[in-house]
């Protein structure tokens, strides 16, 4: 698994619930001796639906912006990473050269003498 995935879900977790709670609406049941007011049980259902619908997209708007925020903040962590790794491997590099220059000295000092 990546590992900047882990970070992310943790980040978008916490907003799942309440966007499952807003975009599941408990609907009205319609009772069978309520023929009558069979319109205004519709009416009341389409109500309900709209409400859910613009609470779904004013939740997927949060969640979007969550998700951009989250994104922007992996993008400057893997910069940073980058930086870093760019870094060591220069010392690395270094070492190396200075590591056999030091081998090379103590072999001209052995069979010079």
């Amino acid at each position: 698994m990546a590992a900047w995935l882990i970070p992310a879900v943790k980040a978008i977790l916490p907003f799942i619930s309440p966007i499952v709670s807003a975009a599941l609406p408990v609907f009205t049941t319609r009772k069978s001796d309520e023929a009558a007011a069979h319109a205004s049980i519709l009416q009341q259902q389409i109500t309900e639906l709209q409400t859910a619908a613009s609470q779904n997209a004013l939740h997927v708007k949060d969640l979007a912006e969550q998700l951009q925020k989250t994104v922007t903040a992996l993008e400057q962590g893997a910069a940073v990473a980058e930086s870093r790794f760019r870094r060591t491997a220069v010392l690395c590099g270094a070492a190396i050269a200075l590591s056999l220059l030091a081998v090379g000295v103590s072999l001209f000092v052995v069979l010079s003498v």
